[in-house]
């Protein structure tokens, strides 16, 4: 009963490499030029799966060729997908430019997203099956979850299962709009630090972790980057350094450090622990490009982390 159940988006992905400026009316060379498997619920349930944890995805793709690779691939990683709709729209699709230093700039087509979770997703026996936790995979990502985010996590509790969610980018501008009414009914909350300010309005890591406990929420966790995470409970708070590590492409490895935490912590891992394992595996995805291509299993993180320079 370790299994963990996500609802996110399902992307494909396609990345060229380097690209430092665009220009209008010219034409750009690239090293390379790479189709993955992209969006947070699909990286989140990619990682959790390589990290030995069962998993189930639930959202949408289209009926289309993209639709087919995406299920493909997660499938081969031992992603259960009997949640997983097609819809008449095409499937979501991200086309990433990304510079040498590992930063991207991201142009995207919900497509498919559009039509995900239209009806709240219903906690029944069978889709809960053999999973204890429910993690939302960015929220902002899901059109219909804005509206009914709150009433899916409430009735996640009420079937039982602890909760998290992973809040993302909000190109829309609405933030704590969405966000406030579903930290009472979180358990753990990934951000950013960027994110988190957006959210809280607040300037520093430490009051923003501190404005979302006062509103309910269990544990905060803000990812900062290369520099680690930073880990807050209501009598708690700690700093897990990240890793040094030569950076290709940054996508992705925010999904990837919330996929591992989350199976480090199924698998019994402390919080202190599963950030440390989550700061090696999101350090280990970014060295190669695309959103799973680098992606680790526990075994590999632990052996890698033994040996990699730390963050200081």
């Amino acid at each position: 009963m370790n299994g963990i159940l996500c609802a996110g988006n399902l992307v494909v992905d396609f990345l060229a490499r380097p690209v430092e400026n665009i220009r209008y009316d010219a034409t750009i060379w690239v090293d390379d030029l790479v189709q993955s498997v992209g969006g947070n619920g699909a990286n989140t349930a990619y990682a959790i799966a390589r990290f030995g944890v069962r998993i189930r995805l639930a959202g949408t793709v289209g009926n289309d060729d993209y639709g087919d690779f995406i299920l493909r691939t997660l499938a081969l990683a031992g992603v259960e997908l009997e949640l997983i709709g097609r819809a008449k729209l095409p499937t979501p699709a991200t086309i990433a430019l990304v510079r040498t230093d590992g930063a991207r700039a991201l142009i995207h087509r919900p497509g498919a997203s559009a039509e995900a979770f239209s009806e709240p997703l219903q906690f029944t026996a069978a889709v809960t099956a053999g999973c204890r936790h429910f993690h939302l995979a960015n929220i902002f990502g899901l059109p219909h979850m804005r509206e009914n985010g709150a009433n899916t996590l409430g009735r996640a509790r009420e079937a039982g299962l602890t909760t998290s969610m992973d809040t993302g980018w909000d190109s829309r501008g609405q933030w704590l709009d969405v966000v406030a009414p579903c930290l009472r009914f979180l358990d753990l909350l990934f951000a950013n630090d960027e994110e988190a300010r957006m959210l809280s309005g607040c300037d520093t890591s430490e009051s923003a972790a501190a404005f979302f406990l006062e509103r309910g929420t269990g544990t905060v966790v803000i990812k900062q980057g290369a520099r680690g995470c930073v880990v807050f409970r209501s009598t708690e708070k700690y700093f897990v350094p990240g890793f040094v590590v030569d950076t290709v492409d940054t996508t992705g490895a925010g999904d990837c450090f919330a996929g591992a935490f989350l199976a480090a912590r199924q698998q019994g891992a402390s919080f202190e622990a599963a950030a440390e394992l989550a700061n090696a595996a999101a350090a280990m995805s970014v060295r190669k490009l695309g959103s799973n291509q680098g992606v680790p299993t526990r075994e590999e993180t632990e052996e890698w982390m033994r040996k990699a320079p730390r963050y200081t």
